[in-house]
């Protein structure tokens, strides 16, 4: 594990920018962070057909395309069903720290996984492969997630998948009493600067809006 990362890397070809926060409450105003989102929904779809877009959502889509998994349908990259979302003037505002994780998303369009810290059990984690047969529920329905060959974030040392580029598990994700998070920007290799980017912009939205003390970096 690099110093300093909570986030051990065992696959390659793969970049992830991380932010740790820690002391989040819901301390800034909310309609500051709405109109941040009003702007980048504005920027984004004036964007969408444009080849720079079309670029980084293939990127994405490649680097999630392994083995038997297939990036397509309900298995597309979360940041596909953002930039989707806003699209069709549906864009979700769920709570203080969902919507940063989504905002940032959206701006970078690069997937971004949320795991809270408490829930987690740990502030140690590895990016690797699923394997066949692993699984998780993603959503208080119970519907299962298949991690077969998908790129995913476990918990250390129990080795336990806790999220993914395409939905992440229903154990680990924030709720009201969130104290501790840490979010995980998924890209290519060729775009780590802008993975890193994008942690540092999270870093900065979770120090807005939330009074969090943060750490971030790449990998």
């Amino acid at each position: 594990m690099k110093a300093g990362s909570p986030v051990r890397m065992d696959v390659p070809g793969v970049a992830l920018g991380w932010v740790l926060a820690r002391g989040c409450s819901a301390a800034g105003a909310p309609e500051k962070l709405a109109e941040e989102v009003s702007r980048a929904v504005a920027a984004v779809a004036g964007a969408a057909d444009s080849d720079a877009s079309k670029a980084r959502r293939a990127a994405v889509r490649d680097l999630l395309r392994h083995g038997a998994y297939k990036p397509t349908g309900r298995g597309k990259p979360a940041s596909e069903y953002l930039l989707n979302a806003a699209l069709e003037g549906r864009f979700p505002a769920i709570s203080t720290l969902v919507d940063i994780n989504n905002l940032a998303s959206l701006e970078s369009l690069l997937p971004i996984s949320l795991v809270d810290l408490g829930l987690a059990g740990t502030e140690e984690f590895a990016l690797r492969r699923g394997r066949p047969g692993e699984a998780y529920v993603f959503n208080p329905s119970g519907q299962v997630l298949d991690l077969g060959d998908l790129l995913l974030l476990s918990r250390l040392p129990q080795d336990l998948p806790c999220a993914t580029p395409v939905k992440d598990c229903q154990q680990t994700k924030t709720h009201e009493g969130t104290a501790g998070v840490l979010g995980v920007v998924y890209a290519p290799a060729a775009l780590a600067a802008e993975a890193t980017a994008t942690a540092g912009r999270m870093a900065r939205l979770l120090e807005t809006h939330c009074g969090a003390r943060v750490t971030w970096g790449g990998l």
